[in-house]
């Protein structure tokens, strides 16, 4: 059932139906990135440069290594700041496009069933913000464990794992059920939840894959709530 759900989201993320999500997912995290970087670049000026004013001005000798030194250093902070900032942001714009990314792996894998109800606005700006916050604290987590050699990695994949799979399960089986009855079922499957939810944090840690993590983690979450939803009419 896992491996199902994983083989059909992953056929979705570059299909011809999923292109238009992509684009304006990717479109927007590469805009908000960019407004980033020059965000970052003026604060360090206002910040930095009274300072390397000074330092040069008591240095006149050493002037241009001090300068190139700033410049470098400056670059390199920048940079790493927006590596740490790429899985969130996307996740940040993706969650916007999730009941896009639910309504397109409805209709093409099961049409014959009814279609689910979108979010309202409101609840879907408020999920896009925790799926924001989770990646943040799983990383902070799995960076702060940096210092234990193998316990990170497993921190990394146990905790994304846990709350990607809480957040994006509920989000597909809300759009056929009450918030009550879409955490229930999620209880009910713990297993096969979390399950789902390691692959999702295997796919988080692929470099640049890991910007399509969202709309790959709902497509998969969607086919195993259908998946859950019909293995529970079967059995009643």
């Amino acid at each position: 059932m896992i491996i199902d759900s994983a083989r059909a989201a992953a056929g979705h993320l570059f299909s011809a139906a999923f292109r238009s999500v992509l684009f304006k997912s990717l479109g927007l995290s590469i805009l908000v990135l960019i407004g980033l970087w020059f965000g970052l670049t003026s604060l360090f000026d206002w910040l930095a440069l009274p300072f390397v004013d000074d330092v040069l001005a008591s240095q006149p000798q050493t002037a241009s290594w001090i300068s190139f030194l700033a410049a470098v250093a400056a670059g390199l902070l920048i940079a790493v700041g927006l590596a740490l900032l790429i899985a969130p942001v996307t996740a940040l714009i993706a969650g916007l496009f999730l009941d896009d990314v639910a309504e397109r792996v409805e209709r093409i894998d099961f049409p014959d069933e009814p279609a689910g109800r979108a979010m309202p606005t409101l609840p879907a700006i408020w999920l896009s913000i925790k799926f924001f916050g989770i990646v943040i604290l799983g990383n902070l987590l799995a960076f702060a464990l940096l210092v234990i050699p193998g316990v990170n990695l497993i921190a990394f994949f146990v905790v994304n794992a846990y709350l990607l799979s809480r957040e994006f399960f509920e989000f597909a089986a809300m759009r056929y059920r009450s918030e009550a009855e879409a955490k229930a079922l999620r209880r009910k499957h713990a297993a096969s939840v979390f399950t789902g939810g390691l692959v999702i944090a295997g796919f988080l840690a692929v470099p640049l894959l890991n910007l399509l993590t969202p709309l790959f983690a709902a497509a998969l979450m969607v086919h195993l709530h259908k998946r859950i939803s019909q293995r529970e009419r079967y059995s009643a």
